[in-house]
């Protein structure tokens, strides 16, 4: 499974590869439903807007970034500003003659650590310049994706965990797992993606959760517990992965549309799976993007053809920092 990768967030990277078209009025809505929903954007991705916006559209996503961090900055301001007090309340009355209860001893060792939290977080919340974390998604988390609609390429911002059309909210509680989808199951639990709803995201590194003694490729000690590790995936040399996904846009009335997303998984290489790591997500070649994106639902061995026309490659990993 891979639960987690650095992606490219920018829909900038998606126009200039592909002269794709970005899909403004899903970006509005999806920040707009931030406002009242805990809705996950990673920072790179409104990065992407924050710079010069030339129509209404853009400017409405921009104004809408600006506000949702002024409400966070207040929030976390809040907060400091509880703890300072909090904990200087505290030590007033453990420099007393009284004996201090429970809850002062409570202040005193967990108003530090929730100062020091909100200053990091005010600190994050203001940065500028982006680092690597900044393009990183996790279950739950949008990006952009590439698709085509009415027979044009559409970047558009999906949650990176489907929830088919038709199922329940619930569903994503029920299957935590459909950030990813088995090439062994696309026919049955994916029948109604695989072969009509396909897109593309760009990869540059995958992370995957491994047991360490897999990993060293040995058995575990009699008293020794199973140790998760997480490990970093790249190609080398480095490139941009174009990584198969599966979507669906889920309605309901009364509710906001979902647009969400799973990326395509089969056996990994051999240094994948030397690794400690039996599943690997799917990038195919650049001049199957077409194909990719416009299947024939009736030629699913077409698809399947894509898959196994991989361009060689070598994948390094190293511990995730």
């Amino acid at each position: 499974m891979c639960y987690s990768a650095q992606v490219r967030a920018n829909y900038r990277d998606y126009v200039r590869l592909f002269g794709a078209h970005l899909s403004i009025k899903e970006f509005v809505q999806l920040f707009f439903n931030r406002q009242e929903a805990k809705l996950k954007v990673p920072k790179a991705v409104e990065a992407a807007f924050e710079g010069e916006a030339t129509t209404p559209e853009e400017q409405e996503v921009k104004r809408l970034i600006e506000a949702f961090k002024g409400d966070r900055a207040m929030a976390l301001e809040k907060e400091l500003f509880a703890q300072r007090k909090r904990l200087a309340d505290a030590e007033r009355i453990a420099q007393s003659n009284l004996k201090p209860a429970k809850t002062v001893l409570d202040s005193l060792r967990i108003a530090p650590s929730k100062i020091s939290k909100a200053r990091l977080d005010l600190e994050d919340l203001r940065r500028t310049d982006l680092l690597d974390r900044d393009s990183r998604i996790f279950p739950g988390v949008y990006a952009p994706v590439m698709v085509v609609r009415d027979g044009q390429r559409v970047v558009l911002p999906m949650r990176y965990q489907c929830r088919p059309a038709g199922r329940p909210a619930a569903y994503d509680i029920e299957y935590p797992g459909t950030y990813n989808a088995r090439r062994d199951n696309l026919e049955r639990f994916w029948k109604g993606q695989f072969g009509y709803t396909h897109g593309i995201l760009l990869v540059d590194t995958f992370y995957e959760n491994v047991k360490r003694h897999d990993m060293e490729h040995r058995a575990l000690g009699p008293d020794e517990k199973p140790e998760n590790v997480i490990l970093r995936f790249q190609p080398n040399p480095p490139e941009l992965m174009y990584i198969a996904c599966l979507w669906s846009h889920w309605k309901k009335d009364g509710e906001p549309d979902l647009l969400s997303f799973a990326a395509i998984t089969d056996e990994p290489p051999p240094e994948v799976r030397d690794a400690g790591h039996d599943r690997m997500i799917i990038r195919i070649k650049p001049e199957h993007v077409d194909a990719w994106l416009n299947p024939d639902p009736k030629n699913l061995q077409a698809l399947y053809d894509i898959f196994d026309d991989r361009a060689p490659a070598y994948y390094e990993h190293r511990l995730a920092a």
